[in-house]
């Protein structure tokens, strides 16, 4: 893209002058050895494309782990006009509220250590996962919709989890306007057997030790504080529910393109408007995905804590395992920003993206208003993830956003070539990274040389002030689906 207009060290703009109907320009984040990589493929292309949406504002917005997605790209971020602006389902994708949550513990990295091999093999039944996966739950039809209205409240007041948990959540677990009744028989089908389950892909359960600490202070907030403490990361979302509430609302954003005349580049960015009955059953089915996946994620949490109890003894409060935070980053979201001076409901799409909500902000519970809320960036299951917080720049420059991790430089079946003759789980075990996977031939599709390398993309990020690094971590265990 010649007309990739570089603005410093860490941004990019692609002018709105490049293709004739772009409403704003495209921003993306950056350093001079990534744009080279993200040239590769199309993802500049979908950048420049997601600026055609009626209503947007500001820019079509990418982050440095950026590559090419259905529609959006992965790593893009748009905030749309709710008066007259579009919901795109590409632009929180078929993942609905894939995401992270961090748990912190009192234990050490020698304390684990040398119970690994015990410790993984009891999360590894205690959590279901895999391909297919049935969960451990099997909630009846009723329940099922209350679960998708009540997201992870439903959970904590069935006895899974406590009202900390919810208070270190995003949204408190549940986004409220969830509507069962916009949710597909199709999509419930699938969303009954997998509750409670892992899945597979890019998702895991990692047990990880604090490697660094940068900012001493936010780090103490959150229980983090020192170097060797155990935390445990969980990534994963709302399985075939959420898959297939966005294979229905496509094929309905078909059709409404055609019904409301809207022009677009590329038909992957079916949308509607936000206040049609079509963006609206759209918003109502899509934060009951955002909800069954809260609801997951805090029942995996429930009985990661159960695993550790069984292998180190006494109850979760002698362990510290308190959760740090969970954050959404595959969602669509209506917010309040301020535009040209004035406060304005946008409809923020986030693909790949993650809230990163300043100090003050009235969204953040007591605990992280001071410091700003905890942004959770994982890398691949070979190198290191990184704990950061939001800052007041990118509220004013990103709608509160920042990047969601190390972003895929291959594709699964590009990686499994490039890893052909390796051993990856063996490579990982020389290094100290203990690995249970129910399918080894698929940790090829995971291997680091998959992705970028974390450290570079929080680097462009905390450089660029979107966000602020507080520590960083490394893998000591992984289960992979």
């Amino acid at each position: 893209m010649a007309t990739l207009q570089k603005i410093d060290d860490y941004r990019w703009e692609i002018p709105s002058s490049y293709k004739s109907g772009m409403r704003v320009p495209g921003l993306v984040y950056a350093n001079e050895s990534m744009i080279e990589a993200i040239q590769s493929d199309e993802s500049l292309e979908q950048v420049a494309n997601v600026a055609f949406l009626p209503g947007i504002v500001g820019r079509s917005l990418a982050m440095p782990d950026i590559h090419w997605g259905y529609g959006f790209p992965i790593g893009g971020v748009a905030a749309t006009r709710v008066s007259d602006g579009v919901v795109s389902p590409g632009g929180v994708g078929y993942d609905i509220n894939c995401g992270v949550r961090l748990l912190r513990t009192n234990l050490d990295k020698t304390d684990v250590l040398p119970r690994m091999s015990q410790l993984i093999e009891r999360l590894y039944r205690n959590v279901p996962s895999g391909v297919g996966s049935k969960g451990r739950l099997h909630p009846p039809k009723g329940q099922i919709q209350r679960l998708l209205v009540e997201g992870a409240r439903w959970a904590v007041r069935n006895g899974f989890g406590t009202s900390d948990d919810l208070e270190a959540t995003e949204d408190g677990g549940c986004i409220d306007g969830a509507d069962p009744a916009a949710v597909s028989e199709r999509a419930l089908t699938r969303g009954v057997p997998q509750a409670g389950s892992l899945g597979a892909g890019n998702h895991f359960l990692e047990i990880q030790a604090v490697q660094k600490i940068f900012d001493e202070e936010a780090a103490s907030v959150m229980g983090i504080d020192h170097d060797g403490q155990v935390l445990v990361l969980i990534h994963t979302g709302s399985r075939g529910l959420g898959h297939q509430v966005c294979t229905d609302y496509l094929k309905t954003m078909e059709r409404a393109v055609a019904t409301y005349g809207i022009s677009l580049p590329d038909r992957q960015l079916a949308c509607a408007p936000v206040e049609s009955h079509e963006g609206q059953q759209y918003l109502s089915a899509m934060r009951c995905a955002a909800n069954y996946a809260w609801c997951n994620r805090q029942h995996i949490a429930h009985w990661v804590r159960e695993a550790f109890i069984e292998v180190f003894g006494g109850n979760a409060e002698r362990l510290g395992m308190w959760q740090i935070y969970d954050v959404a980053h595959n969602i669509a979201k209506v917010e309040t920003h301020t535009i040209e001076g004035r406060q304005t409901r946008l409809c923020v799409h986030r693909k790949g993206a993650t809230r990163a909500f300043p100090p003050g902000h009235p969204a953040l519970c007591k605990t992280y208003r001071g410091i700003g809320q905890p942004v959770l960036i994982p890398g691949d299951m070979g190198r290191y993830s990184y704990v950061a917080v939001g800052t007041a720049r990118a509220m004013d420059e990103t709608f509160g956003s920042t990047c969601h991790g190390a972003g895929r430089l291959l594709s699964r079946g590009a990686s499994r070539k490039a890893a052909r003759g390796q051993d990856i789980a063996t490579s990982l075990q020389q290094r100290s990274i203990s690995v249970r996977t129910g399918d080894l031939g698929a940790l090829a599709e995971e291997a680091s040389h998959a992705y970028k390398d974390v450290t570079d993309v929080v680097d462009v990020i905390h450089g660029a002030g979107i966000c602020r690094k507080v520590a960083k971590a490394e893998p000591l265990g992984v289960i992979k689906g």
